[in-house]
């Protein structure tokens, strides 16, 4: 089916968030345990459901090839990753229009214990709603994955600023399925290196 066609069913977009430049950890959290968590997070999207995954880079620079990437795996330069966050979710929400697909789903590099189960729990959840907004919950408290349908991503673009990404658009809305995941994972960001990994 050609790639116009597919926004009309239910196809998803993976999105990793890998463009930051890693402060508190240290260095770019794209290149994280030699890549281990890249490569889980486009692994976790892959195989929940998503088709394609694309991962956004930023501060490791353009060129993919020193991070290992599984095959397949398709990567957008954010020219202006340092501004925020903002630019690498508008620019993720470029790519997925491009594409055509009908969902997105925004999932961090520094998540590593969010694994595929997770991701298609949440992906079905927004795909079996109204609003077509659905993420996870990990004890309470909201976590990604973000799943989002198309109707949302010009709002999204327009508001997002800095390092709010969608959450400016996100954090009002009533409709928006929290789907909970704490069974499955954790969920939590890794911002610092674990006391001996220095």
């Amino acid at each position: 089916m050609p790639p116009a066609d597919r926004s009309t069913h239910t196809a998803c977009t993976g999105i990793v968030l890998a463009a930051g430049a890693g402060t508190r950890y240290g260095k770019p959290k794209a290149l994280a345990e030699d890549g281990a968590w890249l490569r889980s997070a486009i692994t976790a999207l892959r195989e929940g459901g998503c088709d394609p995954v694309m991962v956004m880079l930023g501060a490791t620079g353009p060129d993919p090839g020193a991070l290992g990437l599984p095959d397949g795996t398709a990567c957008r330069w954010v020219a202006d990753w340092a501004t925020g966050l903002s630019a690498t979710v508008r620019e993720g929400l470029r790519a997925a229009t491009e594409i055509g697909t009908r969902y997105v789903a925004f999932l961090p590099v520094d998540t590593p214990d969010v694994g595929a189960d997770v991701v298609a729990r949440v992906l079905a959840a927004a795909r079996a709603s109204q609003s077509g907004l659905a993420r996870a919950v990990f004890y309470d408290t909201p976590g990604h994955p973000v799943v989002i349908e198309n109707k949302h991503w010009e709002a999204i673009s327009e508001v997002a600023v800095g390092d709010i990404g969608a959450g400016s658009y996100l954090g009002g809305r009533q409709d928006m399925v929290c789907v909970t995941c704490a069974d499955l994972a954790t969920g939590t960001d890794r911002d610092f290196p674990e006391v001996g990994a220095r």
